[in-house]
């Protein structure tokens, strides 16, 4: 595996991808550059200089993994790098308080004058009366966004004894009455607000979102402050509020064009501006805890585990992530199995789940699962990302149900399977001491073993020297068992023998053990460990 590594990422994260992964660092690579190596590697690193585009996802042919060592992932292009099974990994949650920190900072020193009375006694001058500001106490202050950034915003914001109101659609009554906010509408929070920030991403409807007409709305004397994104504010409307007076203040971190320049900046010369250069994730500890989080991100991405901060996964909480990390390896074999249980083409899959996680989110163990299922015939085109779409692509009926009811065991995955022939096989798995998995059923037969290696399984007639032919046939071949397992139905004399074995079996050998009288069906699964 080859890691580039594109931008300029902390030395941390890269000698952590180094223990793993051939890394090359590469930094200010003209697009064309950029294009003709891609191919080369396995994942990328950036933070937001490189424009990983359309053109370049589709020149990237061995690509697995994006990573972006910040929380933008504007320079990326994510339908794309989606469309072709590309993981996008960001760090969300590092830089969090760096940026919070900033915004504070650029609140202060935009209202009380701060860079430019430094200025001015940089300059010889003693200056009292051209910098006096206003307090923040007991002032209102509108956010917009109240995610990882804007809520440790309001909660400092709250502190400083500021009336705080918050405007985001995304976020439950709950949440922002934890947070101590008045949640308002958008109209609402620009009328009432004497400062406004906003941290959220750039999306369609945040774009432009500060413009002529929003601003029209707000109070006279309003200042604005914006270390989210730059295309969120419209910067000439923002400039014409400056000179016309509506807007007594502005602290900005970040512009639609960086870097800025004298030709692209609309704020030069005005007094009433403070300006820096996209500095809000510009702490050593946001530069390191960025690097280091979004390297174990591409590590996990390129190692075909689940990657808890992937962009183009639904989000996953922190408090569900704990819940389910577990059960990911046991959705997974439950996936393998199941498809080598199938004779012929899989029509549907219903994935049910019981005990604690029938009370929690579970669609990222069902894209495990269906991970697991189409792996064995797709190998490593699947991953975490397009599983879902190869499964419809596939003509695959997915469904996922819980059950409330108490079952056979406190939590358990239960997977049914049903072919194009009509067939239908029942799977199911649970966790022993909460991180063992464990296969407790296949089919009618109740059963016990670990998923790991390669698996033999052989429905059979109740009767006597069944095993002890099996063990024969395996012992003269040269291939050990690791262990042995029945599983009994009585009702229809029938039992199941899970047997561990160490290697992969001949076809040969396959041909003996299937025509051992009595012998149902032998199947070899090969558990990825």
């Amino acid at each position: 595996m080859r890691i580039l590594v594109s931008d300029d990422v902390n030395e941390q994260g890269v000698a952590l991808l180094k223990e793993h992964y051939d890394v090359d660092v590469k930094t200010n690579l003209p697009p064309e550059e950029l294009k003709k190596i891609i191919g080369e590697y396995d994942g990328l690193v950036t933070r937001s200089q490189t424009q990983v585009t359309e053109d370049i996802i589709e020149a990237a042919t061995n690509l697995k993994v994006i990573g972006r060592a910040g929380v933008g992932v504007d320079n990326i292009d994510i339908p794309a790098a989606t469309a072709h099974g590309i993981v996008v990994v960001n760090a969300p949650d590092s830089n969090t308080v760096a940026a919070a920190e900033h915004t504070i900072g650029m609140m202060l020193g935009m209202t009380r004058f701060i860079p430019q009375a430094h200025n001015s006694i940089q300059e010889g001058k003693w200056d009292r009366k051209s910098f006096t500001g206003i307090q923040l106490q007991y002032k209102t202050v509108g956010i917009i966004g109240i995610g990882h950034v804007g809520g440790r915003v309001a909660k400092r914001l709250a502190a400083m004894e500021m009336n705080v109101l918050a405007y985001d659609p995304y976020v439950s009554e709950a949440y922002a009455k934890n947070l101590g906010v008045e949640q308002v509408d958008f109209d609402t929070l620009l009328e009432r607000s004497d400062y406004i920030t906003i941290h959220t991403p750039l999306t369609k409807e945040t774009r432009d979102m500060i413009n002529a007409e929003s601003i029209a709305k707000m109070k006279d004397g309003v200042r604005l402050v914006n270390c989210a994104r730059g295309e969120c504010f419209d910067i000439e409307a923002v400039a014409e509020g400056l000179k016309s007076g509506k807007i007594a203040g502005a602290a900005i971190d970040v512009y639609p064009n960086e870097p800025l320049t004298k030709d692209n900046n609309p704020f030069l010369g005005m007094f009433n501006v403070v300006q820096t250069a996209h500095l809000g994730a510009s702490t050593i500890e946001a530069q390191v805890g960025v690097a280091v989080d979004v390297a174990y991100g591409v590590i996990d991405a390129l190692e075909g585990k689940p990657v808890m901060n992937a962009v183009n996964m639904a989000p996953i909480p922190k408090d569900v992530a704990a819940l389910i990390q577990p059960y990911y390896g046991l959705a997974e074999r439950l996936g393998t199995i199941g498809v080598y249980l199938a004779n012929g083409p899989i029509k549907s899959v219903e994935v049910e789940y019981s005990g604690q996680l029938a009370d929690t989110e579970t669609q990222p163990l069902t894209t495990a699962f269906l991970k697991g299922m189409l792996n064995p015939i797709l190998q490593d085109s699947v991953n975490y990302i397009n599983a879902p779409g190869l499964a419809k692509k596939r003509g695959i009926d997915v469904k996922e149900t819980k059950a409330f009811a108490d079952g056979y065991y406190s939590t358990a995955i239960t997977a049914t399977i049903v072919t194009s022939k009509g067939e239908t096989h029942v799977i199911a798995g649970t966790l022993f001491d909460g991180k063992e998995p464990k296969i407790v059923q296949i089919d009618q037969y109740r059963i016990d073993f670990t998923p790991e290696g390669y698996l033999l399984l052989a429905p059979h007639i109740d009767q006597p020297n069944m095993i002890g032919q099996m063990a024969t046939i395996l012992g003269k071949a040269g291939i050990n068992i690791n262990g042995m397992q029945v599983g009994k139905i009585t009702q229809s004399n029938t039992n199941i023998m899970a047997i561990a074995v160490g290697d992969d079996i001949p076809n040969d050998i396959m041909l003996q053990l299937s025509g051992i009288e009595g012998i149902l069906d032998v199947k070899l699964i090969h558990c990825e460990a």
